[in-house]
């Protein structure tokens, strides 16, 4: 998983409330057996006039303008606004996948849906709660300035505005460990690589049976 540490990104402000998993990444692109390929799929039907696919060609799709991410002056965003309620609906995995693999490092909201929030967490993303007047202003702010970035300090906890105003947020220190180094539940668990192992010698060692039954 690819560390968090700072991260200076152009804001795409979405202003929807409630915005489901099956919004973020619809459901027919689930039936994928892999990990990759979700970003061109980010808000399909949103983003897209014409039904989706998977397998679909994105260059051959009927592009809606109208849609932010489609806006030429939010090509290329990495930081998403949104209102409350994010991430709300099923528990597909695949919603932070198809977020991160379009290329957002974080996303700004009042509130989540806890199991998508956890979710961010373990797939590189990092979710910030802030009041609703915070992001209502954040949201101001980028409809009336084209480029506007803001940079985002995870050791510091801040968000820093271009003029230099910051704002703090929370987050649990074990998600804010393992979002600083990169690790998600599988790095997490071969940091005991060396324990797992002595584990592992020492119990056929002392039931070398064992060694057969692993070995069928």
């Amino acid at each position: 998983m690819k560390p968090f540490t700072v991260h200076t990104g152009l804001v795409a402000p979405l202003d929807r409330d409630n915005v489901d998993t099956d919004a973020i990444i619809p459901k027919q692109f689930l039936k994928s057996i892999r990990k990759t390929g979700f970003g061109q799929n980010l808000f399909d039907a949103w983003r897209y006039l014409d039904a989706g696919f998977p397998g679909q060609d994105p260059e051959s799709r009927q592009i809606n303008p109208d849609f932010v991410l489609n806006q030429p002056r939010y090509k290329n965003a990495s930081v998403l606004l949104a209102r409350e309620n994010f991430g709300c609906g099923s528990s597909r995995e695949h919603a932070p996948w198809a977020l991160e693999q379009y290329g957002f490092r974080t996303i700004i909201a009042p509130s989540f849906a806890d199991i998508f929030f956890n979710n961010c967490f373990k797939n590189g993303l990092l979710p910030i709660v802030l009041s609703a007047a915070q992001v209502g202003k954040l949201f101001d702010e980028a409809l009336a300035f084209p480029g506007y970035q803001l940079t985002v300090d995870l050791q510091r906890q801040v968000i820093v505005k271009p003029q230099g105003e910051e704002i703090a947020f929370e987050v649990q220190p074990f998600r804010k460990f393992c979002l600083l180094n990169g690790f998600d539940d599988i790095g997490l668990t071969l940091r005991q690589s060396d324990k797992i192992k002595a584990f592992e010698a020492q119990r056929l060692a002392t039931k070398p049976w064992l060694a057969n039954t692993l070995a069928a």
